[in-house]
């Protein structure tokens, strides 16, 4: 158990699975107190058990990441539970891999809705309790592909996680001293994101990259990491990418 973790209050979207879920249990075997946010609202209760049941404390609650008053209610559950908020994780992401060509507006869509207004709706939630506590820290889940274009068939998928980056630096500078910011950018990883596109093709080809994903927990543990330092410590980014990945 960490010191710097045991006793914060995390919120986590996206929590129902992948990162969401390997974050929330390695941070509550750190002590830290969760509030796990997504739509499927029955796998969000399994873990509250699960966690609740290690002698951990945990809360569910159903949040649309890309409706505002869903990320409102979100933050205003975790004050309700816990007083206050202490590391917001913006982690829910969609990825849906074609080429442009396929003309795939409405998981264009969907991507710019989640992974962009997504984040910010938690960011415009928390913000006002951070500021009014003179503490918090943002954590918020980019990719590789926010780093170089990955191309063809996630250049829109690049485009959000790019803008992750941009507008996450962009928060640093506005927040001050009294707010972290860190970006978490990984590569592959085993979780279901490599599942949301329709184009038959792309999938094809990302079942075959995925061979050499590593497991969500790595990322789990460098979210602990960011979370964990003192309280004047920012760490602004940390990449994390199977070693045999080449990009």
């Amino acid at each position: 158990m960490s010191a710097n973790i045991s006793g914060k209050v995390v919120v986590v979207t996206g929590a129902s699975s992948g990162l969401g879920e390997a974050t929330a249990r390695h941070l509550a075997a750190q002590g830290a107190r969760l509030v796990l946010a997504a739509r499927r609202v029955d796998r969000l209760e399994a873990l509250v058990a699960e966690i609740t049941a290690a002698g951990g404390q945990a809360i569910a609650v159903r949040t649309d990441v890309t409706v505002k008053a869903d990320a409102d209610a979100m933050i205003a559950a975790a004050v309700q539970a816990f007083g206050r908020v202490d590391v917001l994780v913006n982690n829910a992401g969609y990825m849906a891999i074609a080429p442009m060509s396929a003309r795939l507006t409405d998981e264009w869509d969907k991507m710019i809705d989640i992974n962009i207004k997504g984040l910010l709706y938690g960011v415009a939630a928390a913000l006002p309790v951070f500021e009014a506590q003179g503490s918090g820290q943002f954590i918020n889940i980019s990719s590789i592909a926010g780093r170089k274009v990955f191309s063809p068939g996630g250049t829109v998928y690049s485009g959000t996680k790019f803008a992750v980056h941009a507008i996450s630096e962009g928060l640093r500078h506005e927040v001050g001293s009294k707010v972290r910011v860190t970006v978490i950018s990984p590569g592959g990883a085993n979780t279901e994101l490599k599942h949301g596109s329709s184009d038959a093709d792309s999938l094809k080809a990302l079942d075959a990259f995925y061979e050499i994903a590593i497991g969500p927990d790595a990322i789990a543990r460098a979210v602990a990491y960011a979370v964990e330092q003192p309280a004047d410590v920012d760490v602004s980014e940390i990449a994390v990418r199977p070693t045999a990945q080449d990009f």
